[in-house]
């Protein structure tokens, strides 16, 4: 893998798709919330404004729409759903490619370990699999070919959902979560079609979205009458009211907006929305997620992953002795983790096409230079980058371009070269592609959208991980150290790339 990759055509522009601001009404009233919601075996602690969440989906019985701002935990909050309801089995998560691992993930986090909660991953179109989902004692996730079940928690793609419809109407799914559910906006779109046909026959439907609105209101009535059909029973009737309606000499067209403030106070009755800026007091000074990303080289990886792991047990001694052995392992190591960066790449650029379309901006931190031109020149329109080669008053330029120019929505950075000195608070997520082997930088890369007394906003971390790989041994690790450092004063004496090292290399030469 060079910086010759070739990679999928850039996509649409994302300047043209900015969320329509939601009006203040439909925070200044309150939401209907039911305050006794117990939630038993939840694994995990939700915030109080998550807790409102799910009382919000039990007050509605099961169908609602969780429109909170990207980083507030919607998924959290669905899962909670879940763990409150044990009997809605089977249950349909449905969501873009990039984000399927994460929700396998984030179940074995969030909920008890029962039948009810296994987890199976549907791919392919003509060619079909379905994969149980379970999780190594070193934290990997692992998929194991099975047949279909009748109970228990399936995660599809909407990109396949069409070829996979008949198969999930006969096994009568009893909730169905839509995650970025604005991929439905187009009533005509074969994935809309079939998500329908789904939802027509489930007592349950959530749908999660941050920008139910992309563009105009005509955009969200699909969703919100898979939610309620009684709220906006005429397709004609919703746009002819909110739509704007012209007449443009070949019928009528409805690419406007009107009586927006009327609109959103009547979306109460299904969706509940809160801002950063409205639950900062429940939230950490920074929030951490990882998203697993599946490669598609894993046949290449796994041969050498296993090369490598014989290689250290054959070189265990050595490798301790002798620090040439030890730059060798290092070589060998960083071999594996470009396989992993090629592998993930594409899915990766999806999942930063996403969060760009919240219309919020965003901090990507890469390691090799050929993965920061390539996410660059794929979305050379509206981002900046900075590297090694970036120096003086370009360097400054790309920093005020970012913090400025609302066209800007993406920098794109090397971890050593831009994780410190530089000011990027224009965004409060951080975004990264690759890891380093000292917890120090990446904790200096996310501090680049940290305010000083900030109180508008917490910072998002994210970290897109090539699932069942090495990968994940590095982040478990930098993990570690990371509790280590921030429980001194001083942390230079753990802080290492030597002591990481040695201590994975150890690791894999007990495997």
């Amino acid at each position: 893998m060079n910086g010759d990759k070739v990679t999928k055509s850039p996509p649409k522009s994302i300047l043209k798709r900015q969320p329509i601001p939601i009006p203040t009404p439909l925070y200044e009233t309150p939401v209907k919330v039911l305050k006794d919601v117990t939630i038993v075996g939840l694994e995990k602690e939700l915030f109080p404004y998550q807790k409102d969440g799910v009382s919000f989906i039990e007050s509605r019985n099961g169908r609602a729409i969780l429109g909170d701002d990207m980083g507030l935990g919607k998924t959290a909050q669905a899962l909670g759903y879940l763990q409150l309801h044990l009997e809605v089995r089977p249950a349909l998560i449905i969501c873009p490619a990039s984000l399927k691992l994460n929700w396998a993930k984030e179940i074995f986090m969030w909920t008890a370990k029962r039948d009810e909660n296994q987890v199976y991953i549907l791919s392919g179109r003509k060619k079909k699999s379905i994969e149980e989902v379970s999780v190594k004692g070193s934290g990997r996730l692992v998929l194991t070919p099975c047949k279909m079940s009748d109970t228990g928690i399936f995660i599809i793609n909407y990109d396949i959902v069409e070829s996979w419809v008949f198969e999930l109407l006969k096994i009568k799914m009893q909730c169905i979560i839509s995650d970025e559910s604005h991929y439905l906006k187009s009533q005509s779109a074969n994935r809309t079609k079939a998500v329908s046909m789904l939802v027509k026959g489930c007592p349950k439907f959530i749908a999660l979205t941050g920008t139910l609105i992309e563009n105009r209101p005509e955009e969200a009535y699909t969703v919100i009458n898979l939610v309620d059909k009684k709220l906006f029973p005429s397709r004609w009737k919703f746009c002819q009211r909110y739509c704007n309606p012209i007449r443009n000499g070949f019928g009528w067209s409805f690419k406007g907006a009107s009586h927006i403030d009327e609109l959103f106070i009547k979306l109460k009755d299904v969706m509940i929305r809160r801002l950063k800026s409205d639950v900062l007091k429940d939230l950490p000074e920074k929030i951490r997620s990882v998203i697993p990303i599946e490669i598609d080289n894993k046949s290449e990886y796994k041969k050498a992953e296993k090369n490598f792991i014989q290689w250290v047990k054959e070189n265990k001694g050595l490798i301790k002795a002798e620090q040439a052995s030890k730059i060798e392992a290092l070589a060998k190591m960083n071999e594996l983790k470009q396989l992993c960066i090629k592998g993930k790449l594409d899915s990766c650029l999806n999942w930063i096409e996403n969060y760009l379309e919240s219309g919020k901006k965003l901090v990507v931190f890469c390691t090799h230079t050929w993965v920061l031109d390539t996410v660059y020149n794929e979305f050379k329109s509206w981002s900046v980058k900075v590297d090694g080669s970036v120096k003086g008053p370009k360097r400054n330029d790309a920093v005020e371009a970012f913090q400025n120019n609302p066209k800007i929505k993406l920098f794109v950075g090397n971890i050593v070269a831009a994780g410190v000195g530089l000011t990027l608070t224009a965004s409060s997520a951080t975004c990264f592609l690759e890891l380093e082997f000292r917890p120090s930088l990446h904790r200096q890369a996310e501090d680049r959208v940290h305010r000083i007394g900030q109180t508008a906003d917490c910072v998002n971390a994210y970290y897109l991980l090539a699932a069942d790989t090495i990968e994940e041994d590095i982040a478990l690790m930098l993990d570690k150290k990371q509790r280590i450092v921030t429980s001194v004063l001083d942390g230079s004496e753990v802080d290492s790339e030597s002591n990481l090292l040695d201590d994975l290399l150890n690791q894999i030469g007990r495997e």
